[in-house]
């Protein structure tokens, strides 16, 4: 029963972490470069952990001008490693990349409640460079995603494609940020700020911690398949017990 509950839980997330679906690589076997900035754009909106991420980034960026200054370091990073790991192939298991990423978060959510001084007693590591940092690690994961797709073998139109998901992937950030930044300045008014960003930001750690255990779970399932098929032997024998079992309340009902 918890197993199935922990599944139910779960799998959202986890077909949400494989990226690309089959209709969408079907679809863009045939599609133009706008397919793919969509697709870009929906990655980014539907990718928890980089929201999150960005989300702990902005909480306590007050003016327009350290935002830019954040969210371009932020952007610089994951282009980097989205335009060329994608091109040079380069990629890794995308479960363990995400498992890191889930980790940026917690990360965030931890610096952002000052737990380097109250518990590390220690100031915390510089902010851009961190956030820099996060953003080729989080490139690298939309990058693992991308190169799922058909992006041809001609280089100048593979590199198109990549540029063309990349920019949808900007796009998708940047209505994100919009509506982030919008809400945080209007409860940043409310007496109530301190405390909810406290609970806010422990929300951050736990969230990056789920996601943490959902991508290992899912690494175990690649890596280990037979340790989570269900034995076709046993399937069977369940089929045959529930067919006896609905037998005998057919029998009983019919008395």
């Amino acid at each position: 029963m918890r197993f199935g509950l922990l599944v139910c839980l779960t799998w959202p997330l986890l077909v949400l972490a494989h990226g690309i679906s089959e209709a969408d690589k079907q679809r863009m076997l045939e599609s133009g470069y706008l397919q793919y900035i969509e697709l870009g754009a929906s990655h980014m909106l539907t990718g928890y952990d980089h929201l999150l991420f960005l989300f702990g980034v902005v909480f306590f960026l007050n003016t327009f001008k350290d935002i830019v200054k954040f969210v371009t370091a932020f952007t610089l990073g994951h282009c980097i490693t989205l335009i060329f790991a994608t091109y040079f192939h380069i990629i890794w298991n995308f479960w363990l990349v995400d498992a890191i990423i889930a980790c940026s978060v917690i990360y965030k959510g931890f610096d952002n409640n000052g737990g380097f001084q109250k518990y590390l007693n220690m100031p915390s590591p510089n902010l851009l460079g961190m956030v820099f940092a996060f953003g080729l690690l989080h490139g690298f994961g939309l990058s693992t995603r991308l190169q799922q797709l058909p992006l041809g073998e001609d280089a100048w139109q593979m590199m198109l494609r990549i540029l063309s998901f990349n920019i949808g992937v900007e796009l998708g950030q940047i209505a994100a940020l919009v509506l982030m930044v919008g809400l945080l300045m209007l409860f940043r008014k409310s007496s109530a700020f301190l405390r909810f960003s406290h609970i806010a930001n422990l929300g951050l750690i736990m969230a990056g911690i789920y996601l943490l255990f959902v991508q290992l779970h899912g690494y175990q399932h690649d890596t280990n398949a037979e340790l989570f098929r269900f034995p076709v032997e046993e399937h069977h024998h369940v089929h045959e017990d529930m067919e006896i079992e609905k037998a005998t309340d057919t029998s009983r009902n019919s008395l």
